[in-house]
């Protein structure tokens, strides 16, 4: 028998909590939430550094950021790692990557020019040798345009999302045909931000047009003084938070409409049954809770994505995993489960056994890393945090302040549980393990500036912990 084919989506910025499975009775998700009826559900999975290019840096090495170098957007990633395709070609797959990259560009306010918005192709693939349909980022959605192998920009007439859903059919369709496994990675743009109604279909934003939206039980009226720049909410904008979520939401519709498509089609090629389906997303969204938008931080609704994977006949169906799968993790299980071996640099665990419910090696907790602001190298907003099945324990380099919230009975994550007597020996606990992590990743807990001083040069990756 052949190894099965791979398919790994993943949306932008689409958070768990905003899932009609996970419970959210606003989302029209009718068709994740028929996925997640037939997948393993990793319901404490997490984003191990909640930022576009840092996840996606951790997703194809394994690795965590320090590990990585990609420690803010909008630099360019060293690419002498063994990476996920790399692996993957080597096994016999043809690879095929679709949609956002951000792993490319290094002039930040600069994306759109075709210097940063096109991958050459070449090592800066990190083993995408395959069809290649990508950019390296861009947040508008209609109309937009994509590279294969030249500059050339190729315009997506009507809705990005639609368009790329398209795409991934037409390899699937080849690749049914070739007889030879694929390995097909969709990255889309949505549900990211804007979130204004010319940047989204107008029936869908019609689906939620009597749709009531409230600020979340966590929202704070002022800016958290940790949050940087994209973090920070400017004059006027909170009075938009409302029409921000209608936006979002509607995107996310679309985005379930399309992958409910992708799902019809691996059906009608008959791929259903050896393939290893993934849906995920990089990172959630704030929407005001804790007093911050986007992402970046080591809350619940930044942190918390979803994690659906379907196998027929191998992963039982509606199961749940309770394992703090986290963002280094995906490439090593992936790789267990089509048989291929993982590269000794890979520093997430294993956990492909969770998957069909064994006993086996967890990680006690899943490690996140705050490396500094989101796109520019700002100091003052580093933090390091882990989460386990019931507490989120971190910590500020700026002045050490440390937080503890039990997010299974607090919920919204508003009780800081530090200075808590009943809650000594937990916090002891989560210190000597954050500790423990970085020693062994060799995390010196430093600024954002000391990695643009000592490991890149004109904001591209030169060096990185590996090369100390």
């Amino acid at each position: 028998m052949s190894r099965p084919n791979l398919i790994y989506v993943f949306a932008d910025q689409l958070r768990y909590q905003s899932c009609g499975y996970a419970g959210d009775t606003r989302a029209h998700t009718p068709n994740i939430d028929a996925l997640a009826q037939e997948s393993v559900n990793f319901c404490n999975a997490v984003s191990g550094h909640p930022v576009c290019a840092p996840y996606r840096a951790s997703l194809f090495t394994g690795k965590y950021t320090t590990s990585t170098g990609m420690v803010i957007n909008e630099i360019r990633m060293l690419p002498t790692h063994h990476c996920l395709a790399h692996v993957l070609t080597e096994g016999g797959y043809e690879t095929a990557y679709i949609g956002k990259w951000h792993l490319w560009a290094n002039e930040l306010g600069n994306h759109y020019l075709p210097r940063n918005s096109f991958v050459p192709p070449g090592p800066y693939r990190l083993g995408f040798d395959g069809y290649w349909a990508a950019y390296n980022f861009h947040h508008l959605y209609l109309d937009a345009y994509y590279h294969t192998d030249s500059p050339k920009k190729i315009v997506m007439p009507g809705y990005e999302p639609d368009g790329q859903t398209e795409l991934a059919i037409a390899q699937l369709r080849r690749a049914s045909e070739s007889g030879k496994p694929i390995a097909l990675f969709l990255s889309y743009g949505t549900p990211h931000s804007p979130w204004t109604a010319d940047n989204v279909p107008p029936s869908y934003m019609a689906q939620f047009r009597d749709v009531e939206f409230s600020s979340p039980p966590n929202y704070k009226p002022r800016n958290d003084p940790y949050a940087d720049r994209w973090a920070r909410f400017k004059r006027g904008e909170r009075k938009l938070l409302r029409k921000w979520m209608r936006g979002y939401y509607a995107m996310t519709s679309n985005l379930d409409w399309n992958l409910g498509r992708l799902l019809q089609a691996i059906d009608a090629l008959g791929m259903r049954d050896n393939t290893i389906f993934v849906f995920t997303s990089d990172h959630g969204e704030m929407f005001g809770a804790q007093g911050r938008r986007a992402k970046n931080i080591f809350y619940e609704e930044a942190v918390r994505v979803p994690f659906l994977m379907r196998w027929p006949r191998h992963i039982p169906a509606g199961s749940i995993s309770e394992a703090c799968l986290n963002t280094p993790d995906i490439m090593p299980t992936l790789l267990a489960l089509l048989g291929l071996s993982i590269p000794a640099a890979v520093e997430g665990m294993d956990l492909s056994h969770c998957t069909v419910g064994e006993i086996g090696p967890e990680p006690e907790a899943a490690f996140m890393q705050g490396t500094g602001a989101t796109a520019a190298w700002v100091d003052g907003h580093e933090w390091r945090a882990l989460r386990d099945r019931r507490y989120t324990y971190a910590i500020y380099r700026r002045d050490g302040q440390e937080l503890l919230f039990d997010h299974q009975s607090d919920l919204y994550q508003l009780h800081n549980l530090v200075g808590d007597p009943t809650c000594a020996s937990m916090l002891e606990r989560f210190r000597a393990l954050l500790l423990e992590k970085c020693k062994t990743l060799n995390d010196d807990f430093e600024t954002c500036t000391w990695y643009r001083d000592n490991w890149t040069e004109d904001r591209i990756i030169v060096r990185t912990a590996t090369m100390r």
